[in-house]
């Protein structure tokens, strides 16, 4: 078992700590508190929509439909997945730009009263 997680998501306001207190009893729940880190996406960032694009496309493209006999060779599959991606040097095409954002994002930009 690991000794600690990391625990990556969004800003949703239901992952928190206090969610295993509600679940779990208080001691299991320290227990697992404990060993979790979280890392919480910002909140105006795209960041984790990157990072589960990539994941998609490594189960698409090198997981699939396969069976692996051991960890080791999905672990070794994945990293010469990885390699070979690493290699093209792929970037993000942003297609949002600023005035897209002003006007869709308008609720969390502040109001200026004058």
């Amino acid at each position: 078992m690991a000794e600690k997680v990391i625990l990556v998501c969004d800003n949703l306001n239901t992952l928190t700590i206090g969610a295993f207190y509600e679940t779990f009893d208080a001691e299991t729940a320290r227990a697992l508190v404990r060993r979790l880190e979280f890392r919480h996406a910002p909140k105006h960032g795209s960041w984790l929509n990157i990072a589960e694009n990539e994941l998609s496309a490594m189960t698409s493209q090198c997981v699939g439909e396969r069976r692996f006999g051991t960890i080791a060779e999905l672990k070794e599959e994945t990293a010469a997945w990885h390699e070979h991606i690493n290699d093209k040097q792929r970037g993000v095409d942003w297609q949002f730009r600023i005035d897209d954002a002003r006007l869709k994002l308008k609720s969390v930009y502040p109001k200026i009263v004058t």
